[in-house]
């Protein structure tokens, strides 16, 4: 008998749950689909057979999480590739926070779930969701393998002087506060992806990699290991996202405790829901603060300009940190269909060897390509990043062991 080699990829938040079937012989996808709005009366379960093309629609209320899974384990069985299939490896779970507990996928036992619990106050909205996903495909299938696989991970390589925030180490470690980073699955997979387009090994590259979608991270990666990157203890910190400030003084909470009488909570929903894009001119998608731009619009033109400023600021700084820079790799929404971004972003680098082709930059394509003219030190390169594909192969790799 062969041994199974699909895995299903789960990506449960706080009121949806993404999922994934791979067949892990060829990276092939055999269904996707989406559980939205979960808990609403409109929810709605989007199924797409991936080799036919067929795709199914379901509007109506999901009271929760476990009722959405079971919906996704009813359409998989419609289509003969239900959660009681023999060829089933395992369930791959994004988790978002992993601490430093977790530095790998992990099989998930009681012991894992009990830490996953332990990390909510450092991620309270993404860890339960997560839990619950985990929890109710164990009740569905207590004996197939779950693994973990966290966003956390890949940024564990990060030396201390990196990690540390230069605050009381006791009171730090007391309350687990470091800079932990986010989007780890994308990074890894994007620097490695990237080294392979420039026809060399992950260890040989040194890469920037650049993670701009409504959330939006940078990493340095030297050698394959990540060794900084801009989210810290919460996904807060860093570059302008589409509703996150990103960076800003922490003087501010207390200015607007203090002098604005805010409460925490108030001043927690403007910095995480109200701030970035969207706080500077009411817009969180690119393509409308664009069109707005080419109409005159001063404001969306400002947080463009703020946008660019911070996104150039850490591609200066990684350079720093990694001393020599063999490409800079843009990935997600923004990065992979944004061309204004990217030739922002890099105008005026060319001292550090960076350079765009507006013609290649133009270009709109699902490969990984390269942008930058062949004259240039650095290669500037658009790669579409595949998390699903990244925790699909993580959690087989570690299955087949």
């Amino acid at each position: 008998m062969t041994s199974p080699t699909r895995v299903l990829v789960l990506n449960s938040g706080s009121s949806s749950v993404k999922y994934q079937l791979l067949d892990m012989r060829d990276s092939s996808r055999l269904a996707v689909g989406l559980v939205e709005r979960i808990g609403e009366q409109t929810s709605r379960l989007r199924h797409t057979l991936v080799t036919t093309g067929d795709t199914r629609e379901h509007t109506g209320p999901i009271a929760d999480h476990d009722a959405a899974l079971k919906a996704v384990a009813e359409e998989l069985s419609r289509d003969g590739l239900g959660l009681d299939s023999p060829e089933l490896a395992a369930v791959g779970h994004r988790v978002v926070h992993g601490g430093l507990f977790f530095t790998e996928p992990t099989v998930v036992d009681d012991e894992v779930l009990t830490e996953i619990e332990r990390l909510i106050p450092v991620a309270p909205l993404h860890n339960p969701a997560n839990l619950t996903g985990i929890r109710t495909a164990r009740a569905l299938r207590p004996d197939l393998p779950q693994v973990a696989v966290f966003d956390t991970a890949f940024h564990t390589t990060m030396p201390e002087s990196a990690a540390r925030y230069a605050i009381d180490p006791k009171i730090a470690d007391r309350h687990r506060i470091r800079r932990y980073g986010f989007h780890g699955t994308s990074h890894a997979y994007v620097s490695r992806r990237t080294a392979r387009l420039l026809g060399k090994d992950p260890s040989e590259v040194n890469v920037i990699v650049l993670h701009l979608g409504n959330g939006a991270s940078a990493s340095a990666v030297e050698k394959g290991r990540c060794v900084d990157t801009s989210m810290g203890l919460t996904p807060l910190e860093g570059l302008v996202m589409g509703t996150r400030s990103g960076d800003l003084d922490p003087a501010v909470i207390f200015h607007l405790a203090r002098v604005g009488g805010m409460s925490m909570d108030e001043i927690d929903t403007l910095l995480n829901k109200t701030s970035g894009l969207f706080g500077l001119c009411g817009d969180n998608d690119m393509r409308e603060i664009r069109r707005r731009i080419d109409e005159g619009d001063e404001q969306a033109r400002l947080a463009f300009d703020i946008y660019i400023h911070r996104l150039k600021k850490y591609i200066g700084a990684y350079y720093a940190v990694l001393g020599r820079v063999d490409a800079v790799a843009f990935t997600a929404g923004v990065g992979e269909n944004a061309a204004p971004v990217r030739e922002a972003a890099i105008a005026g680098l060319e001292a550090l060897g960076l350079a765009v082709d507006g013609e290649l930059n133009a270009v709109r394509s699902d490969e990984p390509r390269l942008i930058s003219p062949d004259s240039a030190r650095v290669a500037v390169a658009v790669v579409p990043t595949d998390e699903e594909l990244e925790i699909a192969t993580q959690t087989y790799a570690l299955v087949g062991q």
